[in-house]
């Protein structure tokens, strides 16, 4: 009995309040009726009174309105702003009410978008929080302007921060600053928990305010946080120093800036333990910050460039490049140039109680430097780790122009923007690939800290992310240097993106960092994408590199949309790319699950696809995209090879492919019956012999137990096409076939109707899921529209609204 009691005493007083609401609100609206010119509106119900000075009153009704009884509190919830309808979440799900309908109409309402019809919503309030949280930070939203966004009692920003996944930052920096601000410490505190991806969009020079902001909010979600992607999209003019700032903070490296106040979390986290001095000047920041990687990366280019200017003043004549077979022997012979500055050498963990010995002055000679280096290496001993030996401060080199000169007493000569700027301007045409390859040489096997590239291991790191995506920024040599030695330790990288990015040359570099990060012990990367306009090495050779280089891979997406120079063996001057990259030696087997490949024009060695795949007996989705081979062997050799070596095959793709004079080599596809997914797009498969061609498919399909999927748009299919098809799902068929995509076929609606009225005629369900994008279905929309209402009985359909009127310049574009 107590139940029932508690239900009537709460709808007493919900009773009580909606007699004083409605008390109120008739004298509250006796005036405007009087007044209005078109004559009495219709009053609002008392219930939905009463529910508005419910909603206006929260903050003392809270608790009793949570526990009203399911069908009231229901019709309350619609009544609620946005932060007491989040409140309240928690007590509705366990009444049995959802508020998934209500999220959605304010999201249709108030942010006004459309979500993309791929994206899957699971939950509404989430999503609107997100939005919510974004638009207050940058300011596009103006929460006073409607009451169920406006509530003194809360902070917007505080109140969504918990449901944020992904934050963006765009343009300027904009929210950086608001957000390492005191008062919203909090904020930033709730972020550091929820959030797990942050993303970077088009953007601009920043001052060093902004950066300083970015630098300390970088630290608190990625180092004391749980972001664990960052993504940086559109950036066409990259600013070296916030590029470098970005990429070594995701890296696990940080070191407050000129003035900054050092990290609370960092002080927290040491109390209680005297910090070693690396740690000190790592974390708080001593009178001399020692060298992070952006730095040592920036100094090495310095340094080279100052050996390439020395070598051209004593010689009269062009000096020859250096290879690396010879670089890499004098490094081993620890042989060095008199000509040369010396390097910043490698820090690493000091032992307990070892004094770590002075800085020399930047006037030090190489000379010196060199002696005292060997000098040292005599006396120690050859089981005991390397002693960290003095930084170098490096001079600019005089008359250059654009030299920068820091101003005011407290900066520091070595800061990171210094180097940076100092790289860049002195930049000059020619020099970019001697540099990439003395890089590449010391990246490749040998000590980085022959070229003051030292081990990133030796030095004290934070919490680093997981994946790292760059979407259509161009890397320069300081860039692409920086985030390859800090790819050659970074062991916690899992899934790496480099998409557009101009890479050139410096493919090698990259090549040798991730050679170098395999050796590492706990190495995770297991995904790799990468894509751009044009590669020094042609694709089939890149992919044999990458394969070799990361035998753990898992996933493998490469693409390269123009050839190669080394595609045209006419190309005067081409020197090639190191042997160590394309050596002929066969592929050690690796554990790649999925590859995908996106080939230039022009036609590929199917022997190096083959020896790919032979060596990925692991694989079990493949995809090729716009692979051109010399003949229809070729292709029919690559199929033999999937056939022989790679069993475990599930999903296999074409597109863009001109399958024509391959017939008989389809037929060997569809007769495999270890594949489950096959897809011929835009692949031209009916070109020739359709007549023929067509029932030895559908035979072929028919008895084929095992394919699940079968995706072929773009063909041309047509009505007489689609009514072959239909065939596969016949009595006498064994077919198990449940997803077809039939779209961009010329599909009439008449054969549409046809082919639903056969499937309904053999009284079978024939698939699962069937896809009809872009074909001619507006041409009688009333026999298409019974068409699908007809397929749908037996299949799950996804059709649109296409114009069919561009049909007829797609055809002809295609011919």
């Amino acid at each position: 009995m107590a139940a029932p009691e508690a239900w009537r005493a709460r709808s007493c007083w919900f009773c009580e309040v909606a007699a004083a609401t409605t008390m109120e609100a008739t004298s509250r609206e006796a005036a405007p009726a009087k007044s209005s010119a078109s004559g009495p509106s219709a009053p609002p119900a008392l219930f939905e009174l009463c529910g508005r000075a419910v909603s206006a009153h929260m903050g003392v009704l809270e608790s009793g309105v949570w526990a009203l009884p399911g069908p009231i509190l229901q019709s309350i919830l619609p009544l609620l702003n946005i932060y007491y309808l989040e409140r309240i979440e928690e007590t509705a799900l366990k009444k049995g009410l959802s508020t998934q309908a209500i999220w959605r109409r304010l999201w249709d309402e108030l942010m006004k978008t459309r979500p993309s019809s791929l994206e899957s919503v699971t939950c509404w309030r989430a999503k609107f929080m997100e939005a919510f949280f974004s638009h207050v930070l940058r300011g596009t939203i103006d929460v006073s302007s409607d009451r169920r966004l406006c509530d003194q009692r809360f902070s917007p920003l505080l109140h969504s921060s918990r449901h944020v996944r992904q934050l963006t930052i765009c343009n300027m920096l904009q929210g950086a600053t608001e957000l390492v601000a005191e008062p919203n410490r909090r904020v930033l505190e709730t972020l550091a928990s929820s959030l797990h991806t942050l993303k970077f969009r088009h953007l601009l020079f920043s001052d060093v305010a902004a950066q300083q902001s970015l630098r300390q909010l970088l630290h608190q979600l990625i180092h004391h946080g749980a972001v664990s992607q960052v993504s940086l999209y559109s950036w066409p003019v990259p600013e070296s120093a916030l590029f470098i700032l970005i990429l070594t903070m995701s890296a696990g490296f940080w070191q407050p800036g000129p003035g900054g106040p050092p990290c609370r979390l960092c002080g927290e986290a040491s109390r209680g333990r005297a910090p070693s001095r690396d740690e000190g000047s790592l974390l708080l920041g001593s009178r001399r910050p020692r060298r992070d990687a952006a730095e040592r990366c920036a100094a090495a280019l310095m340094a080279s460039r100052r050996k390439s200017e020395a070598k051209q003043t004593a010689r009269a004549a062009p000096a020859a490049r250096v290879t690396r077979r010879s670089t890499q022997e004098s490094l081993t012979a620890g042989g060095t140039d008199p000509k040369r500055e010396p390097l910043p050498p490698a820090t690493s963990h000091e032992a307990p109680g070892t004094k770590r010995p002075p800085s020399a002055p930047a006037t030090t000679s190489s000379a010196s430097a060199s002696s005292s280096s060997t000098s040292s290496s005599k006396r120690a001993p050859a089981s005991s780790a390397p002693q960290p030996k003095p930084l170098k401060r490096f001079k600019r080199a005089a008359g250059k122009k654009g030299a920068r000169t820091r101003q005011g007493s407290g900066a520091e000569s070595e800061d990171l923007y210094d180097f940076v700027f100092i790289v860049a301007g002195e930049k000059e045409d020619g020099e970019e690939m001697e540099i990439g390859e003395v890089a590449c040489g010391a990246l490749d096997g040998s000590d980085p800290s022959c070229l003051g590239l030292p081990a990133l291991e030796a030095s004290q790191r934070f919490r680093s992310i997981s994946t790292l995506e760059l979407f259509t920024v161009p890397l320069s040599t300081e860039a692409a240097l920086t985030l390859c030695h800090l790819l050659s330790s970074w062991v916690s990288l899992e899934s790496l993106t480099l998409s557009y990015n101009g890479l050139g040359s410096n493919i090698f570099r990259l090549l040798d960092s991730l050679r170098a990060l395999s050796s590492q012990a706990g190495c995770r990367l297991r995904a790799l994408h990468l894509s751009d306009l044009f590669s020094p090495l042609p694709i089939l050779e890149l992919t044999r590199a990458i394969v070799r280089a990361l035998p753990l891979l898992r996933v493998l997406s490469i693409r390269v949309d123009h050839p190669s120079q080394r595609d045209n063996p006419a190309v005067p001057g081409n020197a090639g790319p190191p042997s160590h990259v394309i050596g002929d030696e066969e592929i050690p087997e690796n554990c790649l699950e999925q590859l995908e490949m996106g080939f230039p024009r022009g036609a590929q060695p199917a022997p190096l696809l083959c020896s790919v795949l032979k060596a990925s007996g692991s694989l079990q989705q493949l995809s090729l995209d716009s692979a051109t081979f010399a003949s229809p062997q070729d292709f029919g050799l690559v199929l033999q090879t999937l056939k022989e070596y790679n069993l475990a095959l599930k999903r296999l793709s074409f597109h863009d492919m001109n399958l024509a004079d391959c017939q008989s080599e389809v037929l060997f596809l569809l007769q495999n019956l270890t594949l489950q997914e096959i897809t011929f797009s835009f692949c031209r498969l009916f070109e020739k012999r359709p007549a023929q061609f067509l029932p030895e498919m559908v035979a072929a399909m028919k008895g084929n137990s095992t394919l699940k999927g079968l995706r072929l748009p773009g063909n041309r299919l047509g009505n007489a096409g689609l009514l072959a098809l239909a065939d596969v799902f016949s009595e006498d068929s064994s077919s198990s076939l449940c997803q077809l995509d039939i779209s961009s076929n010329c599909i009439k609606p008449d054969g549409l109707l046809e082919f639903a009225k056969r499937l309904e005629r053999w009284g079978r369900g024939a698939f699962g899921h069937l896809r009809l994008f872009q074909n001619w279905l507006d041409q009688d929309a009333v026999t298409a529209r019974e068409a699908i209402r007809r397929l749908r009985a037996t299949c799950h359909v996804v059709s649109d609204s296409w114009d069919s009127s561009q049909a007829f310049a797609d055809y002809v574009s295609t011919m």
